[in-house]
């Protein structure tokens, strides 16, 4: 992996949530290419193992830790783990999050109310069990690792937080009303930490990352024969830049914001990288 710019984090101990993920995973990968002993926190095992695997591999110091954002005590049980692993948290990235189908609309728009019950699920048939669900995931596993890590931080005055939002969090996606409500929340939060421990030697921003196309979302933007789906479509009529970002776009921001000697001054910034899409009105 090519590094935008490679900052020494060798003396750090970084934690990442949801480190399995698409991004976070070589979100993970490239901070241990700068030196820094990582502990990587998600809820699969198998992911885990694995991507404990491919840092050591490449050299890197990994700790490897099943745990749900979700559950202080599986946190603190973490946390127990890295301290007698590695020591005290340096850095925190949360970057668990996600959607879920049951907090989903299946139209962009609604029609009449003469339609519901038409075999598709209308924004009166979401459950809050399913808002419940991503607000969750997302604020709460927000929350509950930056309680239970950034205590490390507060106790020696210095340290560094990054949160993973959304362009969504600017303006909501049609279909996914909580998942954007989430993000909102999550850049919202991001900038309250920030002012919060302004005085404390703690920096705290977000990434809010748009359109980037993986494996993880293929089906949803490309066709089998290679074309983009209609929602593609969409979203690459309504980027400036017309095309989707590549996951390696998101690194020089990311090292950049974990960087002292970069950005010292930084702190309560939810960071766009999104080719545009956030700052167009589509006209």
């Amino acid at each position: 992996m090519n590094l935008p710019y490679k900052p020494d984090f060798s003396d750090k101990v970084i934690v990442i949530t949801g480190a399995a993920g698409v991004l976070c995973r070589l979100f993970a990968k490239a901070l241990a290419q700068c030196g820094a002993k990582m502990v990587v926190l998600d809820h699969t095992e198998v992911k885990v193992r694995a991507l404990e695997r491919e840092i050591r591999e490449a050299g890197g110091e990994v700790l490897g830790v099943v745990a749900d954002v979700t559950d202080a005590e599986n946190l603190m049980r973490a946390h127990e783990d890295m301290l007698s692993t590695y020591g005290p948290c340096d850095f925190l990235l949360n970057g668990a999050g996600g959607n879920k189908p049951t907090a989903t609309t299946d139209d962009e728009f609604f029609d009449r109310i003469e339609s519901i019950g038409e075999g598709k699920k209308s924004f009166f048939d979401l459950e809050p069990a399913g808002f419940d669900l991503v607000f969750g995931l997302n604020l709460t596993g927000t929350l509950l690792p930056t309680q239970v890590f950034a205590r490390d931080m507060a106790e020696r005055g210095k340290g560094n937080i990054v949160n993973i939002s959304s362009m969504n969090a600017f303006t909501p996606l049609t279909k996914i009303p909580a998942y954007s409500a989430a993000k909102a929340a999550v850049s919202n939060f991001t900038r309250w930490l920030a002012v919060y421990f302004s005085q404390s030697g703690i920096r705290v921003n977000a990434l809010a990352p748009g359109f980037f196309s993986t494996g993880q979302n293929a089906k949803l933007l490309w066709n089998e024969d290679g074309t983009p789906t209609p929602r593609a479509m969409k979203i690459l009529k309504n980027t400036p830049m017309g095309r989707f970002g590549e996951a390696e776009e998101l690194l020089g921001s990311l090292l950049f914001l974990l960087d002292d000697n970069a950005s010292s001054f930084v702190t309560g910034t939810v960071l766009a990288i999104d080719g545009g899409f956030s700052a167009y009105s589509g006209v």
